[in-house]
């Protein structure tokens, strides 16, 4: 997540001014330390289904054992529910996704009109992108097609990624916040469609292809989803690689705040239950602005994100980015 440091002026302008019509209640001036911070982060209920109401009091940050102070919470619905959602197929994926494919397209036709889709296919550690972003969900849907179920030379959906956050449809995550603070940003997020293997990096307990794209969603601030769909040929046939594939997904996800979605190790027979649960999380985020503390370089800090109310249950990406300390 880009993050970008003011003056104390500055911050307490944004607080006494506050995000858009809302009102902030201003702190004293010894409070206003360190660089402001922004993350999305997703509210889940412990037990039943019902997320009780949160204020911006309920929410605690962490960085190490030091507490963050919180400048505001924000749901992100309504006026504020714009998002960028971009579905990213992978080629190397088996042709028999036909069933998927349809609940693929229902899912983007039920996103509501503040949901901006982009659909693009992996190969050669590279994205073609087929649809840009569009709010015509219905000319979204069209470009949907069967995984042509061939692996190119570079086959890695980690590289594919970074590609895809680095040349953002439109605009790249990072010059959005970086235009719109102290508004509210637009959300950035990625559902993936793959088995998750590396065939270019390989397979271990510590893939930098993998550790790459982690951080680069983190510092974009780009959430991930995945859903597990066998591969071709040999590797995809491989328990051995697949399990690996299967633990990337799950890194990934769980890192930069979203969920990877497997079950077994083949392609589940449908998506729906995997799509219906990612837009109940859609539809349960918020904004969260905190300040962090910078450190003497600007980097990817780890941040915990915690409710005061026990039935709810904050997701959020493992690191938030922090500017430098300022001389």
């Amino acid at each position: 997540m880009r993050t970008y440091h003011f003056t104390r002026t500055a911050v307490l302008a944004v607080l006494i001014l506050g995000f858009g019509s809302r009102t902030v209640q201003a702190r004293k001036p010894d409070q206003l330390t360190g660089a402001p911070v922004q993350m999305v982060i997703t509210a889940e209920a412990r037990r039943g289904s019902d997320i009780p109401a949160l204020a911006k009091e309920d929410v605690m940050v962490y960085q190490g054992h030091e507490r963050d102070s919180v400048i505001d919470w924000v749901p992100l619905q309504g006026e504020h529910a714009q998002l960028q959602l971009f579905l990213l197929m992978d080629d190397a994926s088996r042709t028999s996704l036909g069933t998927q494919l349809e609940e693929l397209r229902q899912f983007i036709n039920s996103q509501p009109a503040t949901t901006a889709i982009g659909i693009g296919y992996m190969r050669d550690a590279t994205v073609e992108v087929v649809q840009n972003f569009t709010n015509d969900h219905a000319q979204a849907e069209k470009a949907l097609r069967l995984p042509t179920g061939t692996v190119g030379a570079l086959s890695s959906p980690y590289v594919s990624l970074v590609d895809l956050i680095k040349r953002w449809p439109g605009q790249p995550p990072h010059e959005v916040l970086l235009n719109r603070w102290p508004d509210i940003p637009v959300r950035h997020e990625v559902l993936m469609i793959t088995d998750g293997i590396d065939r270019l990096g390989g397979t271990g307990a510590s893939n930098p292809y993998v550790d790459s794209a982690t951080e680069e969603a983190q510092r974009a601030g780009v959430i991930v989803y995945a859903i597990f769909a066998s591969g071709i040929g040999h590797y995809g046939r491989s328990f051995w690689r697949v399990n690996w594939g299967q633990n990337y997904l799950s890194q990934i996800a769980d890192e930069t705040g979203g969920e990877a979605y497997i079950l077994g190790f083949e392609t589940a027979v449908s998506f729906k239950p995997y799509l219906d649960q990612i837009a109940g999380r859609l539809n349960h985020q918020f904004l969260l602005a905190f300040m962090a503390k910078p450190g003497k370089k600007s980097e990817l800090q780890p941040v915990k994100i915690r409710a005061e109310e026990p039935n709810v249950e904050l997701v959020a990406a493992a690191k938030v980015y922090v500017p430098a300390q300022s001389e």
